[in-house]
């Protein structure tokens, strides 16, 4: 299987973890943060997708790094406003870690 394929799996599978953790959020933040961190998951996702199917790939691979970096953040301040219990953010951090390591290895082979 090819790294693209991999990541895309893994990213699915933080996806349904995270709605199980997106559940447990407080309904006033259903349809702010959560709902932000939804749309970020799925443009990663997308970009993952959108990625493999490109050409060039460099620029593709930036804008992933990014939104990654992003849900990084938002998943962080989920946490630390309480949104979050502690347990679930090292789960979910150990996906977008993994995820992270993941996007590092494609970049580098794309740059070679």
């Amino acid at each position: 299987m090819s790294q693209e394929l991999k990541i895309r799996q893994k990213t699915e599978d933080m996806i349904a973890y995270a709605y199980e953790a997106l559940r447990q959020f407080p309904k006033s933040e259903r349809h702010t943060l959560a709902a932000d961190i939804k749309h970020c998951m799925f443009r990663l996702l997308r970009l993952i997708i959108e990625t493999n199917k490109r050409y060039y790939k460099k620029t593709a691979l930036q804008e992933m790094d990014v939104e990654l970096d992003l849900l990084r953040s938002y998943v962080r301040l989920a946490m630390s406003l309480g949104f979050l219990p502690f347990k679930k953010y090292e789960v979910w951090s150990g996906y977008l870690a993994e995820i992270g390591r993941m996007l590092g290895g494609w970049m580098k082979s794309v740059s070679r």
